[in-house]
């Protein structure tokens, strides 16, 4: 496995790869979620880079940028056993300029849900995103379902910008209790991670209420969020997977997500239904 921390020369390597490319894009702390997502790559390309970069234009004045989990040696270590082809880690002053070119994310969808609580936060996902493709040039770039906007945003920034890459989604990752896996995962204290486990819990009761036939979105949420008690709720919402709002249940097309506040961290979930 080669590291790289130089966006130059990483585009220069790559210029010799004669081979289909999976690119994974992190913020480090990798876990078995991030793990899938190489397994993924690796299955459908025959060439593998992951990049490591903590972006500093996603996180909003006060947020946890400088307590944002740090394990540079142990991610190496999990590229390298993973089989990864290409590490690259460049710092924050390689990514950026001192004058740099706006990217906006849309006015409308990137102002919901985290967006609306984030305000920008969006721009600087997409940015280091647009920034990290141009550099790799993959094949394929691989995001987790969990980042249910995230996603959705990268897809419509591919889309609407020409971009010559296939987005590729994959599903959520569980510790054993149902607890989605996030590098923020590492701030709870063992009373608020049982806290956290009402968020699987909620989507656990939105799934057997509509295995159950009962589709309507407000009936759906509100037994939801009498799960999600007494946690501060950011949002509980039912859309399809255009991020529409949806009276009802579409199944096939519809994403149920929740984003909450356990102790003083953020956590956020969906179902595909």
């Amino acid at each position: 496995m080669k590291i790289i921390s130089s966006p130059l020369e990483l585009k220069e390597q790559l210029k010799e790869v004669h081979k289909t490319v999976g690119f994974i894009p992190t913020m480090g702390a990798l876990h078995e979620g991030h793990i899938s997502l190489i397994k993924k790559a690796k299955e459908q390309n025959e060439f593998v880079v992951v990049s490591v970069f903590l972006n500093p234009t996603q996180f909003l004045k006060d947020e946890d940028l400088d307590k944002y989990p740090k394990k540079d040696e142990a991610d190496k270590k999990i590229c390298e056993l993973s089989g990864v082809d290409i590490l690259f880690l460049p710092s924050a002053d390689v990514m950026y300029g001192e004058d740099e070119v706006a990217l906006l994310a849309p006015k409308v969808r990137g102002y919901v849900l985290e967006g609306f609580s984030r305000p920008s936060h969006f721009n600087g996902v997409l940015t280091v995103v647009m920034k990290l493709l141009n550099i790799v040039n993959p094949t394929r770039a691989y995001f987790g379902k969990k980042d249910a906007q995230q996603l959705n945003l990268i897809s419509l920034m591919v889309k609407q910008l020409f971009m010559d890459v296939e987005i590729v989604p994959v599903d959520t990752v569980r510790e054993k209790d149902g607890l989605a896996l996030s590098s923020r995962n590492a701030y709870l204290t063992p009373s608020h991670r049982e806290e956290a486990l009402k968020i699987p819990s909620s989507l656990r009761t939105a799934s057997a209420m509509v295995s159950k036939g009962v589709l309507d979105s407000k009936e759906i949420t509100s037994k939801m969020r009498e799960v999600l008690a007494p946690l501060e709720i950011f949002y509980v919402e039912i859309l399809d997977r255009e991020f529409n709002q949806i009276s009802h249940v579409e199944i096939g097309n519809t994403v149920i997500l929740v984003e909450v506040k356990v102790g003083t961290t953020r956590l956020l979930d969906n179902i595909w239904l």
